[in-house]
């Protein structure tokens, strides 16, 4: 007889690392249009942090009602438990990795921290063959965002975040410069802006740059010695993957008629002179994709775009692996193993 138990990470309040709890959980049914997947891995992404924490810093009108207790999490690759009646080209055993009810589930209806998880059929994709569990549940989110900025939004929901649709920018020819390079949408972007046939200039601290020029960038600042603004100059595009206020800082590398792409793009306040200056500045908010990540799926498998790999913490140990994000300074993906 199953049990209707699992293991899962949840918390009971708001608050630090120390808040997630390693204990029995309901273990969830499978609801039409659903698949229940056995999770072997979770990958970590700032909106986990940005959850526990209760979303501090967005102001109280935008914070999501949450009910606990709450199992974060949103990036899983595992294996199909069971599937609705309803849903069809998924069978119990197939490899498969997601991005589950994101953004519909950001206040804490995904669910991923857990040794089960249902998903909806629509955002599942088979595993790309030829990379562990552990690297393929590194990419849905990341991977996604670099994605849906720079080549295919793939949905027509209107954009929450600004009055018209985020459109990626032609990158054949073009000179892109991404900040926060080393890090998971960072390290995404620099390999689909050079895939695309861009000029790349990597932005992060010297400690990435090897790894970095091997994914493909052309050029390297360490901004722990040189401020990049400074230095870089008549760019096309700029994806800013750490984004936030200091985002305008970038618009004076741009060539008039450049884009700025901010992922975080809360607390831009450069929009009058990005306009004087002839610069678009354009944010999407990245949404669940299982034919997208059947897409890129491809490219996983080939080798083609790789994922990078921070460091791997078992479930049980979901505190110290937030404990770790909290340091800063990762290079690709924090992942969670799941036994």
């Amino acid at each position: 007889m199953m049990s209707d138990t699992m293991k899962a990470i949840r918390q009971h309040a708001f608050g630090g690392p120390e808040v997630l709890v390693y204990e029995d959980a309901p273990k969830p049914e499978v609801k039409p249009g659903e698949v229940l997947v056995r999770v072997h891995a979770v990958g970590l992404n700032p909106p986990d942090w940005y959850l526990r924490e209760g979303y501090k810093m967005l102001p109280p009108e935008w914070q999501p009602r949450v009910s606990f207790p709450l199992i974060l999490g949103t990036d899983i690759s595992g294996v199909v438990e069971a599937v609705a009646g309803d849903v069809e080209g998924f069978s119990v055993g197939d490899e498969v990795y997601s991005m589950v009810r994101f953004p519909s589930g950001l206040a804490g209806d995904s669910r991923a921290y857990a040794e089960y998880v249902s998903v909806p059929a629509s955002e599942v994709a088979i595993k790309p063959a030829g990379i562990d569990h552990a690297h393929a549940a590194g990419a849905p989110m990341s991977l996604l965002t670099a994605w849906q900025f720079l080549v295919d939004l793939g949905h027509d929901v209107p954009n929450p975040l600004q009055p018209y649709p985020h459109v990626p920018v032609p990158l054949e020819g073009k000179t892109v410069l991404v900040n926060g390079a080393a890090g998971g949408v960072g390290h995404f972007a620099v390999q689909i802006a050079k895939l695309k046939g861009a000029h790349v200039i990597a932005v992060a601290s010297g400690k990435h740059e090897a790894l970095l020029r091997d994914l493909g960038a052309d050029a390297f600042i360490d901004y722990t010695k040189t401020p990049p603004e400074d230095v870089a100059h008549d760019v096309d595009l700029v994806v800013d993957a750490v984004g936030g206020p200091g985002t305008g800082r970038f618009l004076r590398t741009l060539k008039p008629g450049g884009a700025l792409f901010p992922v975080f793009p809360l607390g831009f306040t450069g929009a009058e002179d990005a306009k004087k200056l002839g610069v678009t500045v354009s944010a999407t908010q990245v949404r669940s994709s299982g034919a997208q990540l059947a897409e890129i799926g491809s490219l996983l498998a080939a080798g083609t775009i790789r994922v990078v790999l921070d460091s791997t913490y078992a479930l049980a140990d979901a505190r110290l692996a937030h404990e770790r994000a909290a340091k800063g300074h990762i290079q690709g993906k924090i992942v969670l193993a799941v036994k």
